[in-house]
Formats: structure tokens, sequence, C-alpha cells
């Protein structure tokens, strides 16, 4: 069928459909395959794949990846990185964040503090710090954490990080610390700059609408309405055409006026 699919159809309508084929772990597996592939890594997918996704999925997909490619994907990933970017990248494929659970009030003190000293109280930055709590600390623990870092230090974190870090480690961290607080609320403003101003980023477009579509596709619908002041149907709309635009506004399921 993704060979007739592949010979019958061109284009961006082409890429949708046959990704559209793709069971989910397999599609991730395969956008991460093409984003460390060649010349030159593509960040972004890398960054969007491995801060959304929960640690089951990042292990279903490390199983996918050695089935397909017969290659480790944490091996690959390294190959293609480096530094802190890496070493944060490292510590979202092991997939050992802590489950959810009864969150320890001292433990979300000492964890702010931590953040504090590491980052705004110091003369440069100690990014292991950042790495380490943002990377394997429990999603509700987190969210108690940057409520707690706000008390503390007067800032939300991202400003921290935006000022602290840059590159790379500053796009990944943020994407991390935004996931946690809502992954519905990431896709929609990940969408929103995907078609915002001049021409669209097909690939994120699609890569979001194939990877979210039965998952938290609804979600994302109501914050993108939320926080942009337009609906996701009435983007897509106004800004793609033809049997790509129809096939995505079937993805998208309806409007939010």
């Amino acid at each position: 069928l993704v060979d007739d699919l592949k010979s019958e159809l061109t284009g961006k309508f082409e890429t949708l459909m046959v990704s559209l084929m793709r069971p989910a772990y397999l599609f991730d597996a395969h956008a991460l395959k093409h984003a460390i592939k060649g010349a030159g890594t593509n960040e972004k997918v890398l960054i969007e794949i491995l801060a959304s996704r929960t640690p089951a999925e990042v292990q279903n997909i490390k199983q996918v990846y050695l089935q397909e490619y017969e290659a480790n994907l944490e091996d690959k990933i390294t190959g293609e990185t480096s530094g802190h970017f890496q070493r944060l990248l490292v510590v979202l494929l092991q997939a050992n964040r802590d489950p959810d659970g009864v969150v320890d009030e001292g433990l979300v003190e000492l964890d702010a503090q931590v953040l504090f000293r590491a980052g705004e109280l110091k003369w440069g930055t100690d990014e292991e710090k950042f790495i380490t709590i943002l990377g394997t600390r429990s999603v509700s623990h987190l969210r108690k954490v940057f409520d707690k870092y706000m008390t503390i230090s007067g800032f939300q974190i991202e400003e921290t990080i935006d000022r602290e870090t840059s590159g790379d480690l500053e796009k990944l961290l943020l994407a991390v610390v935004k996931c946690i607080r809502s992954v519905p609320a990431y896709f929609a403003e990940t969408l929103y700059y995907a078609m915002k101003g001049a021409g669209t980023d097909d690939d994120t477009m699609i890569r979001v609408m194939v990877s979210r579509s039965e998952v938290d596709l609804l979600d994302i619908r109501k914050e993108f309405r939320k926080n942009f002041a337009k609906s996701l149907h009435q983007m897509i709309q106004k800004d793609t055409s033809g049997d790509y635009r129809k096939a995505l506004l079937l993805l998208c399921g309806g409007d939010d006026d």
C-alpha cells in the first residue's frame, strides 16, 4: 500500500499520507533516523520527540529503532551530538524519569534551591544540576519545583534557562519544561510557530499532526484556541491548500470557534 501511495501521490500530501501509514513508534523511530542521518543533524526533531514522549514511549521507540535499523538509537544520537545537549538527550533516552507518586515537599524545596544556586546565584551555570533534575524527577514533582522556584527566585524557571543557557541545550531544556507543564500546550505552540509568518514549516506540521492525531489533538486544539486567539482549524485553512489542506483539516477534526 505504501509503495502504491508513493507512486500515485507527490509532495506534502504524499508525505502526510505515507506518515499516516506508519505505526506510532515506527513513525518516531523513522523521524529520529532521518534527523541524525547524513551531514548535519536536525536538532529540532530530536528535541521535539525526546522532550515530549513518556518514558514508556521512549523505551518502545528504542526497541523499534533497534529492530528496524539494527542500530542502537542512543549510540547514534551520541555520535551526532556533543556537550551538555548530548548529556540531556542521553538522560531522556534512558527514560528513567521517576513515576508520578506522592510528592515529597522537602525534596521539592531542595531541588528548587539547587536549581537557584546552579543558575541565578552562580557565576556561570552548573548545567549538570539542571540536566539531572529536569531529566529524572517525576512530572508532578517538577511542577511543584517550578512553583517553588518562582517563590524563591522571583523568576519563572523558563526565564532563568533563557538567561543562563544558550543554543540547543537551551532549546531542549525549555522544551522539557514546557512538556512538564503541559504537553498539549507545547504542541499547540509548536504548530502555531510552524505556520506563523512567511511560509509554513510543513515537516513540523505533518510530524505533530500525525503523531498526536489520536493521542491529545483535542487538548492541543483547546490550548491553541486559548493561547493564540484563533483556532488550529482556521490557521490550517489559511496556511495550506489542496488535498494536503483537506487531509490536515480532517485530522484536526473540527473547529473551535
